[in-house]
């Protein structure tokens, strides 16, 4: 029952904050740079320095196709973070702590929280998820460092653009209503978010032939009411349809 209430009120605060909340965030991402799997820290076009947020990476890991953990790390190449790997996994993850961060009235962001910004406007702890399908015929497990994760409801991911994509959204491993999908995080991050039912799920379309970044974005009550106002978990599931031969 405790489980159920607190889904209900972090529903509820979503729905408070709205969609502003979505334009706002940066988030973590798998793409390929210079023929390397690379993790994105950004918003859109903005593919800002992740080696500056290694610090705050608690968490990589990597799954071959029957969902067993293979090994995995991020190594520094110069700005970007590459996956380092010796096998082919079919899935790869990880999970960024951005810590607390408070708004002053003059629009500045702050690294503290509100017990350290007195005139904070608005304060928030942000967590930041990627999950990034390196094959398409699979539906990934439910992954426990994933505290927010974006499922795909079908085992065989669409072939082209413009195609429907069912997505579920977890939170701690259930179906949670009120988070906010966007189908692509990466060209489109300012479209209007879809909500998420009593079963978590959300109906999109494929928007691109090439890289595809969902995102997810769920606002709670905040762990700690003294230094934030709310915990906002940001979640993305990439994947890469393919072109035509040349």
């Amino acid at each position: 029952m405790k489980a159920i209430n607190k889904l209900a009120v972090a529903a509820c605060v979503i729905t408070s904050f709205g969609a502003a909340t979505v334009a706002q965030a940066h988030g973590i991402w798998f793409a390929q740079r210079s023929n390397e799997l690379a993790l994105i820290y950004g918003v859109g076009a903005d593919d800002l320095d992740a080696v500056k947020r290694l610090p705050k990476i608690k968490a990589v890991a990597a799954y071959d196709e029957g969902g067993k953990e293979v090994p995995m790390q991020l190594t520094p190449h110069g700005p970007l973070l590459v996956v380092s790997t010796e096998s082919q996994p079919a899935i790869v993850t990880a999970f960024l702590d951005h810590g607390p961060w408070s708004k002053t009235p003059d629009g500045e962001w702050y690294n503290k929280g509100k017990d350290e910004v007195p005139d904070a406007t608005i304060s928030e702890h942000t967590f930041k998820y990627a999950v990034h399908l390196r094959r398409l015929n699979m539906v990934p497990p439910v992954l426990p460092a994933q505290k927010l994760q974006i499922v795909p409801m079908a085992k065989h991911m669409p072939e082209k653009m413009g195609q429907t994509l069912v997505v579920r959204v977890l939170y701690e491993g259930k179906p949670v209503r009120g988070a906010l999908v966007q189908p692509d995080y990466v060209t489109d991050p300012d479209s209007k978010p879809l909500k998420t039912g009593a079963d978590g799920i959300a109906t999109i379309k494929v928007r691109n032939q090439g890289l595809n970044v969902v995102v997810a974005t769920l606002i709670t009550p905040p762990a700690n009411p003294v230094q934030t106002n709310r915990d906002e978990y940001l979640a993305t599931l990439s994947f890469v349809l393919p072109h035509q031969p040349e």
